[in-house]
């Protein structure tokens, strides 16, 4: 999502990335389809989680003007958040501030958020619908997984929490490093990462237009839900699909990877 918990206030039930042990834990989710294993003419979704398949736009409102009125910023509305929320999120920060933020401000931006991001994240549910369509799509044959930059260690907990860890052939958040930055990298490696999963066949869901910059960057193809961070008229600047159900983000889904030779 779009949230600043994953995209760099990162995503977790989060907004603004430890291995437990488990499979699961660790990226590799387990039992979802079966063998695991894609099959000729089936698509596979990689899934963004905040702003996503997790409803927590209002927690993030909620957290990032928190988090404005400690650092002495003016509060923000919905709409103008969507307007001006990008990524890397220093950037958006520059945006409001008129200047990038120094490394020692963002540390402490950051955190700040997060340390309200979390208290208000308490009780979001998942996005009207989600839970169905992941059941759905494992039913029709098609996989599907879940990158995200919210903290690895938060986000494996909270998916399992919504009971749908299992529909996912890996679910991978980050692991250690900076918040804020873009998912490309982060995507090339879950991507690599998925046995037999051709990006060719895979579309990136997501409500950021860095969810269509990491597909680019992977060769995948993607759709941008408006549900979550960022504008419709921001989205649609990514050059792909923009919808506003995840209903209609698998139809689309569905429809480009069958375009496919």
């Amino acid at each position: 999502m779009g949230s600043g918990i994953e995209n760099g206030h990162t995503r977790g039930p989060a907004t603004h990335g430890a291995a437990h042990g488990t499979a699961e834990e660790q990226g590799e989710a387990g039992t979802a389809g079966g063998s695991g294993r894609p099959t000729v003419g089936t698509t596979h979704i990689v899934w963004d989680w905040n702003g996503t398949l997790l409803h927590d736009i209002h927690a993030v409102i909620a957290a990032t003007n928190a988090s404005f009125a400690e650092l002495g910023l003016p509060s923000i509305t919905l709409d103008r958040y969507r307007e001006l929320y990008c990524v890397p999120v220093p950037r958006f920060y520059e945006r409001l501030m008129g200047r990038l933020p120094t490394d020692e401000e963002w540390a402490a931006m950051d955190g700040v958020f997060h340390r309200h991001y979390w208290q208000h994240a308490e009780g979001v549910g998942l996005t009207e619908g989600a839970a169905e369509l992941l059941v759905a799509r494992l039913a029709a044959g098609h996989t599907q997984s879940l990158c995200s930059l919210a903290p690895h260690d938060r986000l494996v907990p909270l998916v399992r929490s919504h009971g749908i860890d299992g529909h996912f052939l890996r679910v991978d958040g980050v692991r250690g490093g900076r918040s804020g930055g873009s998912k490309a990298g982060q995507m090339a490696r879950h991507l690599a990462a998925l046995d037999g999963v051709e990006a060719a066949r895979t579309v990136v869901v997501g409500d950021a237009v860095d969810d269509a910059l990491a597909a680019r960057h992977v060769g995948a193809g993607a759709v941008l839900y408006t549900g979550g961070s960022h504008s419709r008229a921001s989205l649609a600047e990514a050059g792909v699909p923009v919808v506003d159900s995840l209903a209609e983000a698998v139809e689309a889904a569905d429809r480009i990877a069958s375009s496919l030779p």
